[in-house]
């Protein structure tokens, strides 16, 4: 099976392989708790999570997609939808076993911070 490999803003070939690797293996946390805590902030001299809003949501994880039209990557719970946009990433890194972070740059110093936590049970 030939992989795609989609370029996504901003990042290195390493960082984009990471993120293809990530949502080529979401299949893993479908029927797990996910805990997605969002943040937007606007960057003034560094970040700053005290001058940040942030958003938590849980659900089950059912699905998950990339959205070629919008370039979105996509999870989906019962009653709950997050889309990532692929285009506007400008950072990713898996920050523990089953915890992933995104930043997207949305203007010149305004970011979206997603920050994902499975509750995987293996």
């Amino acid at each position: 099976m030939k992989r795609k490999f989609y370029y996504f803003y901003q990042m290195t070939e390493e960082i984009n392989t990471q993120i293809l690797d990530f949502f080529e293996n979401i299949e893993k946390y479908y029927g797990s708790k996910t805990e997605i805590t969002e943040g937007l902030y606007s960057l003034t001299e560094s970040f700053d999570s005290h001058s940040t809003t942030w958003n938590l949501s849980e659900f089950d994880l059912v699905r998950s997609g990339y959205r070629k039209a919008g370039e979105r990557l996509m999870m989906e719970g019962e009653k709950m939808y997050y889309e990532i946009s692929a285009a506007l990433l400008v950072s990713f890194e898996q920050k523990g076993r089953n915890s992933y972070e995104f930043v997207e740059k949305y203007g010149d110093s305004v970011f979206r911070v997603t920050k994902i936590k499975f509750h995987y049970k293996y």
